[in-house]
């Protein structure tokens, strides 16, 4: 089974969390889904600086990357995932959407009510309880 370590961007401002939603993937259990901004980490980048790319590459925003929240081990039909999730803090004023087809900034208890990816859900669940 193949196995992809990514990082996911938990960027928060003013007590809102930005939730993207992802469009029709190659998967059903991932298309349509809410989950984090990130990406795959390419050979000799540290998280951070594959995360920084990442949230550059998919959205044209600048971002600081703070402090590690948590890994989640996940195991869908057709891979496993690793995903190291980041608080981050954006320092861009705008973004541009070019993998996803929605976001929204919400907070924890809002974001309770989406319909979020598997591997993203405990990182959901953490910042709702913090």
């Amino acid at each position: 089974m193949k196995s992809i370590e990514v990082v996911a961007a938990v960027i928060r401002s003013g007590g809102k969390y930005l939730c993207v939603q992802r469009g029709r993937t190659k998967f059903s259990y991932t298309s349509f889904r809410y989950e984090f901004p990130g990406g795959k980490v390419e050979k000799g980048e540290s998280l951070q600086e594959a995360l920084q790319r990442e949230i550059m590459e998919e959205m044209d925003y600048t971002i600081e990357v703070g402090e590690k929240l948590l890994t989640v081990h996940h195991i869908y039909p057709d891979f496993e995932i690793t995903m190291h999730a980041f608080l981050c803090h954006p320092i861009g004023e705008q973004y541009v959407l070019k993998e996803h087809i929605a976001a929204q900034w919400l907070s924890p208890g809002e974001m309770v009510t989406l319909d979020w990816a598997e591997a993203d859900k405990p990182v959901v669940k953490k910042i709702s309880e913090q």
